[in-house]
């Protein structure tokens, strides 16, 4: 193997800012920021997730930052912080960079991820399961 995960979220972590639950914290809420929630919707449902959070699960993440893609998401367009969030910080180091590398230049990535806010007392949303059918 060239390079392992380690290796790549040693990478990730050189290039991306990382901010810690209280710096989070601060940010939310603001107008100018997006808390991007990287986890998958069984997770999202297991364990809800943070207040205002706009989900889009890691798979989708460079088909929905992608002007030319068809998958595009408009709020990846917008003059925003982008502040990218997975259960313990992983998946969010690897999505910021990604992110920085297709070209959004105002990111970064939230320290222990999900777990961490949570455990830090902050506020958490139920995910309401969408009826099939």
């Amino acid at each position: 193997m060239k390079k392992g995960y380690k290796d790549l979220l040693a990478e990730a972590e050189a290039l991306v800012e990382a901010v810690d639950v209280a710096e989070a914290a601060r940010l939310h809420g603001r107008d100018n920021v997006v808390f991007v929630d990287l986890r998958d919707p069984r997770e999202r449902e297991r364990d809800g997730m943070i207040p205002q959070g706009f989900s889009c699960p890691r798979g989708m993440l460079e088909f929905w930052i992608d002007p030319e893609s068809p998958y595009h998401k408009p709020v990846f367009a917008e003059d925003k912080l982008f502040l990218f969030y997975c259960a313990s910080g992983w998946r969010s180091a690897l999505a910021a960079k990604t992110a920085l590398e297709m070209g959004l230049e105002n990111i970064c990535h939230l320290e222990g991820g999900f777990t961490a806010w949570r455990d830090a007392g902050l506020p958490v949303e139920a995910v309401v399961v969408k009826a099939k059918g």
